[in-house]
């Protein structure tokens, strides 16, 4: 297991950006638990506080000397930055620290590397990497030296650093292209998805949160769970029945986080699509977490970023079972909200009745369809969408009584017709 020195930095400048030293302190335990979702164990913690970032190696000359001095006294094999280093400042401080150096986006990457299990995921890490080390490749520092080496240098689809900008590039285009195959593939299955009627609720939340032990709760899927961050990177799908005539799909989705790399979500495009379709999100939010607030504004400021802040959302307060009775009514009540705990199964029927009611704005509604007797595709369609009271055939043609979404009834308009004993 390698040993992690933590370093941070944040500016006292009344006119930075919004957040406080706290805000600082508190990024920076969140960065240990990315170290340790990484594989690495954290021997020692630095913090700057100065009105300007040292341009050449972030913190000023006497900081860099002190972080060094405890990185070696502590034994660390590299020094982790909770914060993006440019390549002169990577540089710089590696040959300061005679150490390997990564910053906050690295870590990330390298946990995005580990955990990505379909060919579709490993295409996406791969190309935020490949995006991440092409204005870095100037000098080869000690760091881009090695990728496999340890925590930060490893990921699918391995490449030797000595490659140069040409065939960063080449590789990128064919990962783009790849991707793009993916992004058509999903629009298809999201095509098909809305031939069948089906909505989808798509799970959104900070990294940890416990989206997918909801999602196992909802729809007994058997996802991996864990307690480490960005535990889920692949998306799943499963069925959620919601009464006797409509069922759901839930999607599960990639945890957000502060700071996430603007690159990675990019790379990321074609699963986080899934939001942009969805008709439904469920915001979950870990209740417990004493930060909890700046986690959700993190969330609602990525999807702003993604345009879907607007779409119709519930607020999911998780993990009620680790809230203190006296704390539990803050939770409880407020409109567009649900407090459960996906764990031990609380508060998962008003869950399941909340979303049935904010999907009910397309009501169920009994019609009277005619189909060529051969047209299978849209007899399943109503089998599969809705109820069958009756069907009649009659020579060529079939009439069919259905209960149905009222937007099914509507996009099969064309097909109404008044029932075989009225004609």
């Amino acid at each position: 297991m390698e040993k992690a020195f933590l370093a941070g930095w944040e500016s006292t400048r009344r006119d930075a950006a919004p957040g406080s030293i706290a805000d600082a302190e508190d990024s920076l335990r969140e960065l240990k638990e990315l170290t340790a979702s990484a594989g690495a164990r954290v021997v020692g913690t630095a913090l700057q506080r100065s009105s300007d970032p040292d341009p050449s190696t972030l913190l000023g000359r006497g900081k860099v000397n002190e972080v060094r001095a405890q990185a070696r006294a502590a034994g660390a094999d590299l020094v982790i930055f909770d914060h993006d280093l440019t390549p002169t400042q990577l540089r710089n401080l590696e040959k300061c620290f005679d150490l390997k150096v990564i910053d906050r986006t690295q870590i990330i990457l390298d946990i995005f590397a580990r955990r990505a299990r379909s060919r579709e995921g490993q295409l996406q890490v791969e190309l935020a990497q490949l995006n991440y080390m092409l204005p870095r490749l100037s000098g080869h520092g000690t760091v881009l030296s090695r990728l496999g080496g340890g925590i930060g240098t490893r990921g699918p689809g391995e490449q030797k650093l000595e490659m140069d900008r040409r065939r960063i590039r080449r590789r990128i285009r064919i990962l783009s292209d790849n991707i793009e195959r993916v992004r058509s593939q999903r629009a298809l299955h999201r095509a098909h998805r809305r031939d069948q009627n089906l909505h989808t609720v798509a799970l959104v939340g900070y990294t940890n949160a416990g989206k997918s032990t909801l999602f196992n709760a909802l729809t007994s899927a058997g996802v991996v769970t864990s307690a480490r961050m960005f535990a889920t990177l692949d998306p799943t799908i499963r069925a959620l029945p919601l009464d006797s005539h409509r069922t759901a799909l839930v999607s599960d989705t990639v945890g957000f986080i502060r700071k996430l790399p603007p690159h990675l979500v990019a790379a990321f495009r074609a699963t986080l699509e899934e939001l942009q379709e969805a008709r439904l999100l469920l915001h979950v939010t870990d209740a417990s977490d004493p930060e909890h607030e700046a986690q959700d504004a993190a969330v609602e400021a990525l999807l702003e970023d993604l345009g879907v802040a607007s779409k119709p959302r519930l607020h999911v307060w998780n993990k009620l079972d680790r809230v203190a009775p006296a704390e539990r009514r803050k939770f409880a009540g407020a409109d567009r909200s649900v407090a459960v705990s996906a764990q031990t199964g609380e508060g998962l029927e008003n869950l399941r009745g909340q979303i049935a009611a904010a999907l009910a704005a397309d009501p169920m509604v009994e019609a009277d369809f005619e189909f060529p007797s051969n047209d299978g595709k849209h007899l399943a369609l109503l089998h599969e969408s809705g109820t069958v009271v009756s069907t009649y055939y009659q020579a060529d043609r079939v009439w069919v009584r259905a209960i149905v979404p009222e937007s099914l009834r509507e996009k099969l308009k064309p097909s109404l017709s008044a029932a075989p004993s009225e004609r």
